[in-house]
């Protein structure tokens, strides 16, 4: 007797997803072995998975989701605007209210002399247009040569087919045919892992690695810009010392290079201020964005451009000839609609001084895992910090890879209720939402000690740091 093949309407949502959704920098073959983890519902801090497992979200979705799920005010923006004005192509001179309220809003909130800003849909695509504005700019002005492109190790600047290659994790690199050959990277200002005297000389390190490689390459005339998160966030939330990023821009005026700030992970609120660049003081010649931009509720993402590199752009063609970059959703007004009342909770709604507030719970858990015997640093800034787990404290060995650590961490984390970024370098990273309260925040890492004195409870762990 034949078997009638299963419908579609009876497949479970698992099976469809493995037969047919490719999931974003994941193993393809582990993906099908594993299956999809369904997400229901979410609200505040919380979400629920498609079993009624109620989960504590202490990563912002993928660092993104800063106002918190469940946000009725921000449902209402975007409702309003599809029902006005769903789309409004930004070419032919056309545009829309709130993608204009947008860049307005944007200008008063970035640091001083970012004066304009080109709309994207989400971080790698900014990254991707920063690139292309800049060579554009330095072919316009009459300095053709400077095609060189520094970026750190471990840094993250997108998956795009040209932004990856300033990615500095060898992962976006591998069968990728990345990075090109203008495309160069230096260390991080990797305190714990350092033999820096102090913060000083870690900071001289970084300013004199970038002047050694520029000069490598055959000196200022022949690189274009310097590409850095003010924090560095998928490497392992590697956080500089104070100064560092007001050294680096110095260093780039000095040797006549751009200076671009990836700000996707770390802008609105994430580290503190609106901006991390703040905490130096600094302003870039450009600065990539998106993220907390819509807070994740819908795709948008944005270049920060300084007058000086527009008018380079704008005065480098007849003015009859088009500029020959964007994208059909570039100034989305949904999005953009979407963005302005993610902007107006940060401020007017008390979300960015609550994230400010709860800042010291959050450092003060992360403090309070340091004397874990798994744990060799814990780090932060403002909402955004690392637990980075170590075989031996003194030495500051990293485990075995044989031993398959992230993923033992993140499933057992699953299963005590908390989401986290578990690295594949055995790091965990943080980035609760702004809305958190105290006692969520102490649920976090209650959970999370909960997680490693499980995974300390296993014998080829213990034999591992014994």
């Amino acid at each position: 007797m034949s078997i009638a093949p299963m419908s579609k309407q009876s497949r479970s949502l698992v099976d469809i997803d493995r037969d047919h959704l490719i999931h974003p920098v994941t193993s393809f073959r582990e993906h099908e072995a594993l299956g999809v983890k369904l997400l229901s519902t979410g609200k505040g801090m919380w979400l629920t998975d498609g079993d009624g497992h109620e989960l504590l979200d202490a990563f912002a979705g993928l660092w993104c989701v800063n106002i918190g799920y469940g946000q009725e005010s921000v449902v209402e923006a975007a409702a309003a605007q599809m029902r006005a004005l769903p789309y409004a192509t930004g070419y032919f001179h056309f545009g829309s209210e709130p993608a204009v309220r947008l860049a307005e809003r944007l200008v008063e909130l970035t640091p001083p002399g970012l004066d304009h800003v080109y709309f994207t849909l989400g971080g790698s695509d900014a990254v991707d247009s920063a690139i292309r504005y800049i060579v554009h700019y330095f072919n316009a002005i009459g300095k053709p040569s400077k095609k060189h492109f520094i970026a750190q190790e471990r840094g993250y600047h997108g998956s795009t087919a040209t932004g990856s290659g300033l990615t500095g994790l060898p992962v976006f690199h591998r069968f990728f045919d990345m990075p090109t050959s203008v495309q160069h990277h230096i260390p991080p200002p990797y305190g714990y892992r350092s033999d820096a005297a102090d913060d000083a000389e870690l900071i001289a390190r970084s300013v004199n690695s970038l002047k050694d490689k520029v000069a490598a390459l055959g000196g200022p005339d022949q690189v274009a810009a310097f590409f850095c998160e003010p924090v560095v966030g998928s490497g392992g939330v590697i956080v500089p010392p104070k100064g560092w990023l007001a050294a680096m821009r110095q260093a780039c005026t000095e040797l006549d290079i751009l200076l671009v700030v990836d700000e996707v992970i770390t802008g609105f609120g994430r580290t503190g201020p609106m901006f991390a660049c703040e905490h130096d003081g600094v302003s870039p010649d450009l600065m990539t964005m998106a993220k907390g931009l819509t807070s994740g509720y819908a795709p948008m993402g944005a270049v920060m451009m300084s007058d000086t590199v527009y008018q380079g752009i704008a005065n480098g063609a007849d003015p009859a000839v088009p500029i020959g970059h964007g994208v059909t959703y570039s100034g989305h007004p949904v999005s953009a609609a979407v963005a302005l009342e993610v902007l107006r909770l940060y401020t007017e709604g008390g979300i960015l001084a609550n994230g400010q507030k709860v800042a010291a719970r959050f450092a003060a858990g992360l403090a309070g895992l340091a004397d874990h015997p798994l744990v060799g640093d814990t780090r932060g800034q403002g909402l955004l910090g690392a637990i980075e787990l170590v075989a031996n404290k003194t030495t500051k060995a990293r485990f075995d890879p044989t031993l398959n650590v992230p993923a033992r961490l993140f499933e057992t984390g699953y299963r005590k209720g908390v989401i986290f970024r578990a690295f594949g370098d055995n790091i965990i990273g943080l980035a609760p939402a702004l809305c958190c309260d105290d006692n969520e925040m102490d649920m976090i890492f209650a959970r999370i000690r909960e997680t490693l004195d499980e995974l300390l409870s296993s014998a080829d762990i213990r034999a591992a740091i014994a």
